[in-house]
């Protein structure tokens, strides 16, 4: 269940008063008609507060009503309510028309609260005879009432009579009325009605030049994206309502896009993004007492918690929605809950009680006639039997919802999943290779409808579990080779597409591969990790054989590279301590390929999960009389994938030598302070380089703008020294530190803007604090600096997995660039210049000074 809500599901601001905000959540403990005695005179005392604050003892109800417009506008709804029912009393008899707009005012702040029959109470009897406006808000209003207790006879027949209305002459009410017809269609289910209605209403507002409608249309043009499943679609809406609502200090609409902003980076798989923008939003409309809103994002944090397998946190929450959601009569909200609720306790053996919460669910969607409600927990009940040994009730619901034209992909996807399972289950490995690749194949079709490549990126986590089943099931059924060639497709492949090495017009198509030849070609052994909740896998790989070895766990091996590489972060000599980490991991990772490895090998490392971050020079061999690191036996790179370690990555080559070089900025201190070795640095790798093959950016001049403007496509070489920022929340924002331009304020070069760009360097170099990235994603890997250079068509790069040392740094390029002028490949020249600087100096043998440095491309 993933229904988002419109233009009311929001929320942000605490009212005027916290004194009052606190005394609201006792509304739910009281009876109506205690409630409005103690309503009447919270917004008494608020109403008092704020006559107090403006310094107006008497105001015209003209002015009380755009005062109480303005609070709503602003996202003070409690407030805003308040004042609009005090403003109703007190000018019911002296001024009536301006009492029935704030009649109509109280109803709209209560209905963006979610209180639906709260909403129906207030307006019952209510009529607006010569006020035209006003009797079109009172037919929208009851429509969305209507539709959000799922009353759909009464929301129809309340929107035809409003749209009869507006047919006969344009009111600018009548916009609220496109709204309205649009969230009735997304009630039921009709999404591409809803979208029409969502542009008419975009269109109305902009025609009418009204901003407050505009960011409404813009936020609910978002929801419709997100039902139809286009996310990064749904992303540009919401960051185009929240730009405007921002302008228009509408924080209420603000944080709503705020948090379907987060549902969108959900369904794209970045859950840490996701749960930070759902948990503020939760937050935000719990201090409001927005019940409605609060049901939302408990729901959308809840499912985080689940897909992280933190059951207990999402239960918690989905038991908290649902009495939030029983408390205001909210069908469609209790129905979002009950459904992954019951998957909750499907994955923790509650079988029970999920089938209980199963069948509740399935009546209710029935009875409003929604079929793709029903499949939901269709698929719950079908998962349940499974567990029960009730293979054939589980194939036959399997087969029902994936078969459904009313599932949706991710639904689709996993009711072929489930039925993958079971086969395998049953012993029926032809059948269940079927319904595996039938799974993959829904999901590449999907992932091929998404087109940002930022949001690519993530996407790859929603398929990871089936990725994982399906190479563990070959890999059980001896089909190794086949479950290389899978777990090969799944990687690299936001980066391969944009390089034009991977099509994106054949979803359901794995490319053959032959590992063999990929390893002959880089003239390396190639080590290929997996990493598997039960199980992992190295498959090494040469030009004469492939093996496949089990791992342990992924979980057992993060906790070791976790514990290493903080120590390596530390400065420890990891080696004069016989770091037992460092050893148990080269004993782990390494030691079962030995037969495939030499003296002197060319290593390329396929890593996975935890092994991006890790340098593996580090690693510690036993030796006799002691141990030594790996990299005094081999030359070792890293690389995204198989594919583009064939690809070579290079194209046409420019002039041999051509070196761009940036670098000690303008400092910019406390955050960046100077760099006392930068200019050092700089000149140390000048002198590698004739004259006429060099351009120098530095101080003043090294500007983001100087990069992008110096045609960076026509050098060999590209260097920075500088300070970098890490985004692990948008790695894409990831960025060099740069001097700013004389005429405005940007000092960065952000790895979203170098993807633009069409490189053809032999290698870029990030001599810079995390240059690597701090994020990894599944299948893609470390997305920062380096990535981007790679993306923009780079052979090879160099990025830091952790912060550079300033006085260390110089003497390391210094002999590695006088490597690479000798002739020698960039992964044997940095191996040169790595061991020449342990050799130097005792501190520096310390992995702290020379590993952080990492290449990533081709040895």
């Amino acid at each position: 269940m993933d229904l988002r809500e419109s233009s009311y599901t929001l929320a942000n601001r605490v009212s005027c008063s916290e004194f009052l905000v606190e005394m609201a959540s006792a509304r739910v403990l009281l009876g109506e008609r205690r409630r409005c005695l103690w309503l009447e005179q919270a917004c008494g005392l608020l109403t008092a507060l704020l006559v107090l604050a403006s310094c107006h003892r008497s105001a015209s109800p003209a002015q009380a009503y755009e005062h109480a417009r303005q609070t709503f506008r602003r996202g003070d709804l409690f407030a805003s309510q308040c004042e609009a029912e005090r403003g109703y009393k007190t000018f019911s008899k002296s001024a009536p028309q301006w009492a029935l707009k704030l009649r109509v005012l109280e109803a709209e702040s209560l209905m963006w609260r979610g209180m639906s029959p709260e909403v129906l109470t207030t307006l019952n009897g209510l009529s607006a005879p010569g006020d035209r406006s006003s009797a079109i808000s009172i037919l929208a209003l009851r429509t969305l009432a209507y539709a959000r207790l799922h009353q759909f006879s009464d929301a129809h027949r309340e929107l035809s009579e409003a749209e009869a209305a507006c047919a006969t002459a344009t009111d600018s009410a009548c916009g609220a009325v496109l709204r309205a017809g649009g969230i009735l269609a997304i009630e039921q289910v009709r999404f591409d009605e809803a979208r029409d209605y969502f542009k008419q209403s975009l269109a109305f507002a902009r025609s009418g030049n009204d901003p407050f409608l505009e960011a409404t249309a813009l936020l609910n043009m978002g929801t419709a994206s997100l039902q139809q499943g286009h996310f990064d679609d749904a992303i540009d809406w919401f960051q185009a309502a929240y730009q405007l609502s921002s302008k228009l200090e509408a924080s209420y609409i603000a944080q709503a896009a705020s948090g379907n902003l987060g549902w969108a980076y959900y369904q794209l798989g970045d859950l840490s993004r996701a749960l930070g923008l759902m948990s503020d939003a939760e937050e935000r409309a719990r201090q409001i007492r927005a019940s409605h809103v609060q049901i939302v994002w408990l729901t959308d944090t809840a499912y985080v918690h689940l897909d992280q397998q933190n059951y207990a946190t999402a239960e918690r929450s989905y038991k908290q929605a649902i009495s939030l959601a029983k408390q205001i009569s909210s069908k469609g909200d209790l129905l979002n809950a009950l459904v992954p609720l019951a998957a909750t306790y499907a994955r923790t053996g509650r079988l029970a009680e999920a089938n209980q919460h199963s069948d509740e669910a399935i009546v209710m969607a029935r009875a409003d006639g929604n079929r793709l409600d029903e499949l939901y927990p269709l698929l719950v009940k079908g998962q349940v039997a499974a567990q029960l040994h009730d293979a054939e009730k589980a194939e036959s619901i399997f087969r029902e919802v994936a078969d459904d034209p009313q599932s949706d992909s991710s639904l689709k996807w996993e009711a072929q999943h489930s039925l993958a399972r079971l086969e395998e289950s049953r012993n029926q490995p032809a059948a269940a290779r079927r319904n595996y690749e039938a799974a993959l194949c829904t999901f590449e079709t999907a992932r091929s409808a998404v087109h940002h490549e930022e949001s690519k990126l993530p996407f790859f986590t929603n398929a990871s579990r089936i990725y994982g089943d399906y190479i563990s099931f070959l890999i059980t059924s001896g089909q190794t080779k086949r479950a290389l060639e899978v777990a090969d497709y799944s990687r690299g492949r936001t980066l391969a597409e944009g390089l034009g090495y991977l099509k994106n017009d054949r979803p359901c198509s794995t490319p053959p591969l032959i590992p063999t030849r990929v390893a002959a070609g880089a003239n390396a052994t190639i080590l290929y990790y997996w990493f598997g909740q039960h199980q992992s896998y190295l498959w090494a790989i040469n030009s004469h054989a492939v093996g496949n070895f089990a791992l342990p766990p992924a979980g057992e091996i993060e906790t070791i590279v976790r514990r290493y590489r903080e120590a390596l972060v530390n400065g420890e000599d990891v080696l004069s301590n016989a770091n037992q980490d460092g050893a148990q991991l080269y004993q782990m990772l390494v030691a079962p390929a030995a037969s495939y490895l030499s003296k002197d090998s060319h290593v390329i490392i396929v890593p996975d999960g935890s092994l991006t971050g890790l340098n593996f020079e580090t690693l510690l061999v036993p030796g006799n009389p002691a141990p030594h690191y790996w990299i005094e036996d081999a030359v070792i790179v890293n690389a995204q994938s198989l594919r583009l370690v064939l690809s070579g990555k290079g194209g046409s080559k420019p002039h041999p030598g051509k070196m761009l070089l940036v670098g000690d900025a303008v400092p910019r201190p406390p955050e960046f302070p100077a760099l006392p070795n930068a200019k050092l640095e700089i000149q140390n790798i000048e002198k590698h380089f004739p004259t006429a093959d060099l351009t120098t950016f530095t101080q003043a001049s090294a500007t983001a703008a100087s990069f992008l403007d110096s045609k960076p496509e026509q050098y060999s070489y590209i260097h920075f020294v500088a300070h970098g920022v890490a985004s692990s929340q948008a790695p894409l924002d990831s960025a060099v530190i740069l001097s700013p331009r004389p005429v405005e304020d940007s000092f960065k070069l952000y790895a979203r803007d170098i993807i633009q760009h069409r490189l053809q360097a032999r290698l870029v170099t990030v001599s810079a604090c995390y240059g690597a990235g701090t994020r990894a994603y599944n299948g893609e890997g470390l997305i920062g600096l380096s990535w981007a250079f790679l993306r923009a068509g780079a052979r090879n790069t160099i990025g830091a997995l952790w912060e550079v040392n300033d006085i260390s740094t110089p003497q390391l390029m210094d002999r590695f660039y006088a490597e690479l002028k000798e002739g020698r490949p960039p992964g044997i020249a940095l191996r040169d210049a790595k061991l020449s600087l342990m050799r130097s100096n005792r501190a520096f043998g310390k992995p702290f000074y020379w590993a952080p440095f990492q290449l990533y491309g081709a040895p």
